[in-house]
């Protein structure tokens, strides 16, 4: 079975697809860290139509993410937000019969603009990584992921406190490694368990 995972430079998510089966590929606008055959460097849109058993997208939160939201009126932002929520219902529209599109939680504006809540919400000191960074799903027949670690006592801040840098946002939307892991074990799995859904 065939996954793409949409917007990923890191390869975290696509080697883990691998790892449990999948022929996965990765497409970004950078070049893959890991330099896999596999990767694809440029505009993935053309690639969200291509039939697909699994999605897994990661489209830009610059402009959809609570965070900012401030800057929408003080810089005049608004057709950026715009352009970010098309290409977030790009990826939503994506041509597979399982999906997840994943992004931090959306400000009132953007939400109106993709037109659908998220369908559950991550952290990653759920599966092992002591970090805090709420993580949403939007999704398409899949289940929620399930927590696979115990909330551990001391859990860092490190995206939220990262210092300003050329390469901030860069370290900021890597998905977390036990993150990527219980995308493949649980959504992976139980894409290759369903393939009648995928037919």
């Amino acid at each position: 079975m065939k996954a793409l995972v949409a917007c990923e430079y890191s390869g975290r998510v696509r080697r883990e697809l691998e790892r449990v089966g999948f022929e996965a590929w990765s497409c970004d606008l950078l070049p893959s860290e890991d330099e896999s055959p596999r990767h694809i460097v440029g505009d993935v849109s053309a690639m969200l139509r291509e039939p697909w058993d699994f999605v897994v997208a990661h489209p830009p939160c610059t402009r959809l993410a609570n965070s900012g939201v401030r800057w929408l009126h003080e810089r005049d932002l608004w057709s950026e937000l715009d352009e970010a929520a098309a290409f977030f219902r790009q990826c939503l529209d994506a041509n597979a019969p399982f999906l997840a599109v994943e992004n931090p939680v959306m400000h009132k504006h953007a939400l109106e603009r993709v037109g659908r809540r998220h369908s559950c919400t991550v952290q990653p000191w759920q599966f092992g990584d002591a970090e805090s960074k709420r993580t949403c799903f939007w999704t398409r027949n899949l289940p929620a992921l399930k927590a696979t670690h115990r909330k551990p006592e001391y859990i860092a801040q490190s995206v939220h406190k990262a210092p300003p840098s050329p390469d901030r946002w860069k370290e900021r939307s890597r998905t977390f490694p036990g993150i990527a892991k219980a995308i493949a074990n649980q959504w992976g799995r139980y894409v290759l368990q369903h393939p009648g859904l995928a037919a």
